[in-house]
């Protein structure tokens, strides 16, 4: 009885750990952004460039790291804002399960440990990397209570992961990567923007400026609209021989912008209804469309 009642509390304090962890880190946000600089390094790689496992291995652990890393710093920098919202009152920090010193430990190591391993992938990977956390917790993160163009700026460091991958394959970061950068730079807006909208209220506890209008209006939906618009023309460019050696045959290109109006339609549904529910189905969506997106960009590389 003894063995068993002295080991209980061990085995909560590790479990507490860990899920202390995941929630600090955002494991979830960050499996998704890992999920995205894989897809760019897979369609990075080629004959020049070969396939390498330790090279994809370092390229998860260390873009978790360092998307772990901002989220720490985040929670940090936030945490007497997320203690207002229902959404994140309960984080690590907020809710005073984690120190701001432990806190602040942890963002640290990541962030160490992260671009060690990215720089011994190529030094210009790590460079990325740290513009990413430096933009992250040093930009977006303050201008949140400030200006709806915190959005803006978010979409910066939001849109590298996908071209992180192209340039841990590559050392290289051109036309390729750009392109890479710009579809997920364009995607970022009605992505945020719809979570922005269905979650108004507690936003606004906090003194979060998310919409571009500050408001739940048409103007804010119509430029939801646009964006998705930009993003289903950023998603078709390597079909026209433009953008160096990414390239999508036409076929995959009709594909793309059908997935693209598949976004487009709920993005609309959100103009015509302007209600909370159409806007979480949009970022729903979002988030499939993004992935989807990727999967076919791979599948046209090696199906073709």
């Amino acid at each position: 009885m003894k063995a068993t009642l002295s080991s209980h509390p061990n085995t909560l304090s590790i479990k507490t750990i860990y899920e202390d962890f995941r929630e600090i880190t955002k494991a979830r946000l960050a499996v998704s952004v890992v999920f995205s600089s894989l897809a760019g390094y897979l369609l990075g790689f080629s004959i020049q460039n070969p396939f390498q496992w330790s090279v994809l291995i370092m390229l998860a652990i260390g873009g978790y790291c360092m998307v772990g890393a901002s989220n720490a710093f985040n929670q940090i920098i936030e945490k007497d804002l997320d203690a207002l919202m229902d959404r994140t009152k309960n984080r690590p920090v907020a809710s005073g399960r984690m120190s701001v010193n432990s806190a602040f430990a942890i963002a640290l190591t990541l962030t160490i440990i992260g671009l060690v391993i990215l720089y011994n992938i190529n030094p210009k990977t790590a460079m990325f990397g740290a513009i990413s956390i430096f933009l992250y917790t040093s930009i977006y993160t303050p201008l949140k209570t400030k200006t709806p163009l915190s959005v803006f700026v978010g979409a910066f460091p939001g849109a590298i992961p996908f071209m992180l991958g192209w340039v841990a394959a590559t050392d290289q970061f051109g036309i390729e990567a750009g392109t890479l950068f710009l579809i997920q730079f364009f995607w970022q807006f009605p992505h945020f923007w719809a979570i922005g909208w269905f979650l108004f209220d507690d936003y606004k506890k906090a003194g979060f400026f998310m919409l571009p209008t500050g408001k739940k209006d048409k103007a804010t939906a119509t430029q939801i609209i646009l964006y998705t618009i930009w993003l289903i023309a950023a998603s078709i460019l390597p079909a026209f021989g433009y953008t160096g050696q990414l390239f999508i045959t036409p076929v995959t290109a009709v594909v793309v912008a059908l997935l693209g109006i598949w976004m487009l339609v709920y993005a609309v549904k959100l103009y015509k209804s302007k209600e909370a529910k159409a806007a979480r189905t949009l970022m729903l969506v979002s988030v499939s469309y993004i992935t989807l997106l990727q999967i076919i960009y791979i599948a046209d590389k090696f199906l073709r």
